[in-house]
């Protein structure tokens, strides 16, 4: 792991602000810049973000990747995540290297309390789960949604159990208000202490399954429930965002907080009603699936006034930008991808690289593929995959392809991609792996989520319970043994935490507002006999008995890294993937 060897940074002396601020970075999940109602959307309310709009430097050309994991990984990093092991959302690939220093490691080391809150689908596994990586108070779902396969079983939105600082928490009420919950106690009582705090609110809503309480999108029910929800989702966030702002103000926090807001990629269920003129949507290289929000707030630092930066910015720049003006030690011997944005912020453009090129992608690949779904970004112009060429500022809906009247800044922004391309490529072979063996997670468990494979994973439990499963689907899980020694690995079809055996069907979960939830459909048994397992070079058959809820094996098993899998296997030598190993040293 990287060392955090630091250096002190000279940031923040033109912020003379009381005392180090406090910092609020809120994420939301799948909401677009045109799910605001202050960016023009017709339909939506967001009272409360737009409050915040008016009152905040807001960066008008700021760019994320086009989705969920690959844009918290350049959030954490300041690293292209290409570079650092997250390009993809499932199959191995949606987890941050470890040699990798985030935000919550950053601040930790330069003297804040640390929080993180919500959604962090960069590993649920030691060493990437975010205790693992400098944040010192977790409240969070597994995977990256609630409902998604890493998940605590069967959880849908409302009520349910989290994993709050490793460990399984029941709780009522919905899940976004649960985060904000949590959130506001971290910061009441680090501030109680006299502590400066980070919390990283990264709210999961408004991504799909699409719930809201009723009360949210019932106000745009005509819109039918999925859009409804979605909007509710949207709104459920604004109200809490005033909430939190209220309580801030009345704890006298407000002046000396940092509060940045933003979104991971573009929208995914509002944009026929509203997509700010651009073209795409979340997943798209078009600049509907990148170009999001990014408001920045902070009284006692001069940062208010609905003040626009026009300037092409991305999220790659959020940790330098936090490093500088927080004035915290910066990690010896990391080299940014991104740039601080101090100087914008404080309107010293002069020297500013308005050439400046920057790169965004959707690989969604086992094995990132050169140009794909890729954008270049240079001020206002936009090469895409390659080929096409736009000028945002006279074409923002990237309608008309300019590349053959303009050869040589086409040439331009080819010749940087290939220069980035030829320096990120040599990382791409190296698969992150998840350690088990060590005492920091005494029994890992491992999902079909994250399992080796270009084909699609059984990634949520609505796909756990349909019983999905194709060849191509299936892969091993990548993993580092700690230390030389027996292991016990149990292969399960159901997780634990449902008590089912592995020939047990399962009834329908209770529905809950919205579409339909992951949990609300049956639970397919499977008739298994056989087991085997595959690690570190051995293969392993056991017999599995009627009602058993997992087939167990004790092996011997080296330090180092290693590939694991497990199969079921039935009566008529069918053959399904074991969804989940729980690999314990013993």
């Amino acid at each position: 792991m990287l060392a955090l060897a630091l250096v002190q940074t000279t940031g923040g002396a033109a912020f003379a602000a009381e005392g180090r601020p406090n910092v609020i970075l809120l994420m939301t999940d799948d909401q677009g810049h045109g799910d605001l109602s202050c960016h023009g959307n017709p339909v939506l309310k967001t009272p409360n973000l737009d409050k915040l709009h008016a009152e905040s430097v807001r960066f008008t050309d700021y760019h994320v990747s086009p989705t969920c994991s690959p844009t918290r990984c350049a959030l954490m990093t300041g690293h292209w995540t290409d570079r650092a092991g997250a390009w993809h959302t499932i199959s191995g690939r949606s987890l941050l290297r470890e040699n990798e220093t985030t935000l919550g490691q950053i601040f930790a080391a330069g003297g804040y309390a640390t929080g993180m809150f919500g959604k962090w689908h960069l590993g649920d596994n030691h060493p990437l789960r975010p205790e693992d990586r400098g944040f010192q108070e977790v409240m969070r779902h597994g995977g990256g949604g609630v409902g998604q396969t890493p998940d605590i079983w069967d959880n849908a939105y409302f009520d349910g159990a989290y994993f709050h600082n490793s460990k399984p928490e029941a709780v009522k009420g919905f899940c976004t208000d649960v985060w904000f919950d949590y959130a506001r106690r971290f910061m009441e009582s680090r501030a109680k202490a006299g502590k400066p705090f980070f919390a990283y609110i990264a709210t999961n809503a408004p991504h799909g399954p699409y719930h809201a309480p009723v009360e949210f999108s019932e106000p745009y029910a005509d819109l039918g429930p999925a859009t409804a929800s979605f909007f509710g989702m949207i709104a459920n966030i604004d109200a809490n965002v005033g909430k939190l702002r209220a309580w801030l103000a009345e704890s006298g926090l407000a002046e000396n907080t940092l509060f940045l807001y933003t979104t991971d990629n573009g929208t995914a269920g509002g944009g026929k009603v509203f997509n700010s003129g651009m073209r795409g949507t979340k997943g798209s290289e078009y600049e509907g699936g990148h170009r999001v929000p990014l408001f920045v707030h902070w009284p006692a630092g001069g940062l208010t006034g609905g003040r626009d930066i026009d300037t092409l910015t991305a999220h790659v720049d959020i940790a330098p930008t936090l490093i500088d003006l927080c004035g915290l030690p910066a990690p010896a011997g990391v080299k940014f991808d991104g740039r601080s944005l101090k100087p914008l912020l404080e309107g010293k453009t002069d020297d500013w690289p308005h050439d400046r090129a920057l790169v965004t992608d959707s690989q969604r690949v086992l094995h990132p593929v050169k140009w794909k779904n890729s954008a270049v970004m240079s001020g206002a112009l936009r090469l895409v995959n390659g080929k096409e060429l736009y000028d945002i500022k006279a074409d923002p809906g990237q309608k008309r392809d300019i590349a053959a009247e303009n050869p040589a800044e086409a040439a331009r922004l080819h010749a940087f991609y290939e220069a980035w391309w030829t320096e990120l490529e040599p990382t791409f072979a190296e698969p992150v792996r998840v350690t088990v063996g060590n005492p920091a997670q005494e029994l890992s468990v491992l999902t079909c989520h994250d399992w080796f494979t270009a084909g699609m994973t059984p990634w949520n439990h609505q796909a756990i319970r349909a019983l999905k499963d194709k060849p191509d689907a299936r892969g091993p899980w990548k993993i580092r043994v700690d230390s030389a020694g027996e292991y016990r690995i149990e292969l399960r079809r159901w997780p634990a935490e449902s008590g089912a055996a592995i020939d047990e069907a399962l009834p329908p979960g209770e529905d809950v507002p919205g579409v339909v939830a992951y949990r609300a459909h049956p639970g397919i048994p499977y008739p298994a006999v056989k087991a085997r397992l595959e690690v570190g070079g051995q293969s392993v058959e056991t017999a599995v008995q009627p009602g058993a809820a997992a087939a167990a094996f004790t092996v011997k098993l080296e330090a180092g890294p290693a590939d694991l899998s497990g199969t079921f296997f039935d009566a008529d030598g069918g053959e399904q993937g074991a969804y989940y190993a729980y690999v314990r040293k013993l």
